[in-house]
């Protein structure tokens, strides 16, 4: 059930990130999933090394450093991916 639950939490994040990146995202369906699940997890390290991974109630700054890693990683492969396929239009 753990890796049913990343992979939920994995596509929320990065639908996410990419609803708030602006302009339009190159990367699949797939890897925007992957990398929302990195960010999850890079999120979670975050949260645990700042004392913020486990309050009382929501767990909100979790959820925000998951968000912000997401952010960044799909960003940065939305980036690699258009280099690696030779795209050049950038919307």
């Amino acid at each position: 059930m753990g890796w049913l639950w990343a992979i939920i939490v994995g596509l929320v994040l990065g639908l996410i990130a990419k609803a708030i990146i602006p302009g339009k995202q190159h990367v699949p369906l797939w890897l925007t999933v992957i990398l929302g699940m990195i960010g999850a997890i890079a999120g979670n390290a975050i949260a645990r090394a700042v004392g913020v991974d486990a309050t009382s109630g929501i767990d909100w700054w979790r959820h925000v450093f998951q968000l912000v890693m997401a952010i960044i990683l799909v960003g940065l492969g939305d980036r690699a991916w258009t280099a690696a396929r030779g795209d050049k239009r950038r919307a």
